[in-house]
């Protein structure tokens, strides 16, 4: 019973503190699904990476709140709806309620038939920019979650090294620990310029934080522009 009471407390606290911050109540007012559109605005603003007429992918997509801010960003007027001036395609292992104008592919990014999707959705062009919110379901097993994190974070990295611009940028979400500073030597060995960055919208008490790489370097099997 104390278990269950103590874990009571703990979601009535989470829930008061989620409930009063300001990127939640932000996201209601502007109509985004999540307060994570504020982590990926900050980043963008800071290093200014998207831009009109852009093929963007957006890994990890639901619930779609990247996808929504990408959609604003490649319309002429900054809208939710109407005109755009780019691509979108979005991807996840949930299903993601649809964005105009976004072409979302539910799959395992893991699976062969899902990149072939994906592949077919970019249908030979080479892509932009590639952002990534995925994460692993965490185990509190510090070496396990840093091998999961790990994984997906070098998966998109594979896909940007075949499917990007040469002067592309990959955005990933990663967490500090275990395996962090093996992550940045890997982005500092594969791309020109990288940055770390938290956005404010990052909650204070997650270790999360945002890994950009800016121009790919030649490397060996990477495709040709």
């Amino acid at each position: 019973m104390k278990v269950k009471t103590k874990s009571k407390k703990v979601n009535k606290a989470w829930l008061n503190d989620h409930v009063n911050d300001p990127y939640v109540k932000l996201a209601l007012r502007e109509g985004y699904r999540a307060r994570a559109a504020y982590k990926l605005k900050e980043i963008d603003e800071a290093l200014h990476l998207i831009k009109p007429g852009y093929l963007v992918v957006d890994l990890g997509s639901a619930p779609g709140a990247w996808s929504q801010y990408l959609r604003r960003k490649l319309s002429p007027s900054g809208a939710a709806v109407g005109e755009l001036n780019g691509t979108i395609i979005a991807l996840d292992l949930l299903p993601m309620e649809p964005i105009e104008g976004v072409t979302f592919i539910q799959g395992d990014f893991h699976t062969p038939e899902v990149l072939a999707q994906l592949q077919q959705a970019i249908a030979g062009r080479t892509v932009d920019i590639v952002v990534s919110d995925m994460a692993p379901n965490l185990s509190g097993i510090e070496s396990s979650d840093a091998a999961r994190i790990a994984a997906l974070v070098e998966l998109a990295m594979d896909f940007s090294q075949t499917h990007m611009k040469p002067d592309g940028a990959l955005v990933v979400k990663l967490f500090h620990g275990s395996g962090y500073s093996q992550l940045v030597k890997l982005f500092k060995d594969t791309f020109r310029v990288v940055k770390p960055l938290k956005p404010k919208a990052s909650r204070d008490k997650s270790s999360e934080t945002f890994l950009i790489g800016m121009g790919l370097k030649k490397l060996p099997g990477a495709r040709p522009s």
